[in-house]
Parts: C-alpha cells; structure tokens; sequence
C-alpha cells in the first residue's frame, strides 16, 4: 500500500510532516492546559475547621517552612510508621529515621509522631 504522501518531493514531504508534528504539539498543549483549569491541585482542597487547628498549631510549633502535604495515603508498616490520610498536613521534624535512612522521615501529625515515606511528602 502507498503512504497518501508517496508521491510528493521530499522537502514537501518533510514539510507536510513538520506542519502535523505541530500542529498535534499546538493540540496537546490546549489540552494540558484545558486540563489543569478544570481540575484543581490538590494543594486547594479545603481544610476542615479541626484541620485548620491542628494546621495552625504545626505553624506554631515548627514553622510555616516545616509543613508538608501528604500526596497518597500511607499504611504504617513497621514500627513508629504513621498511617495517613492524602491530603492531611505534618510537620517535618527530620529528614531521616533513626539509622539516618532519608527515604522516611520523622514528622509531627498534629499528635501522633511517628515514620512516613519521604516520596509521599511535598511542601505545603
């Protein structure tokens, strides 16, 4: 079977590639962006009054600088690990357990203290 193009010059050809390339590039661009206005960051959701609290008694205790957003929820495996909730806000007390391993980190959950992996932490 022959290519709807076979027929053309090459440079043609080429420019006839060319133009899709960017004109599907211009497409995927107007959907990413498309895409973020309608779904909002997960840093927007809203906190609830009791959130709010213990948000504002973390600012208190260890600084703004200090507070990270939980990305997905996470299961307490081992000891002193904490199980949390997406979403929820800790305090950053150290950036590595107790064998210095900087894959958890020790974290105020606004009461309970404990291990979360570092990879579902970003700044808040």
């Amino acid at each position: 079977p022959q290519l709807p193009h076979g027929h053309m010059a090459l440079p043609s050809f080429w420019k006839v590639v060319e133009e899709s390339l960017q004109q599907s590039g211009a497409q995927l661009r107007a959907f990413c962006q498309a895409f973020e206005t309608v779904t909002p960051s997960p840093g927007t959701q809203p906190l609830t009054p009791a959130e709010e609290r213990k948000v504002l008694s973390l600012v208190s205790k260890h600084g703004p600088d200090k507070l990270y957003q939980v990305t997905s929820n996470t299961s307490g495996s081992r000891d002193l690990d904490l199980t949390l909730l997406r979403g929820q806000i800790v305090a950053l007390l150290q950036s590595a357990d107790t064998k210095g391993n900087t894959s958890r980190w020790l974290v105020d959950a606004g009461g309970p203290r404990g291990f979360v992996p570092a990879a579902k932490l970003r700044p808040y």
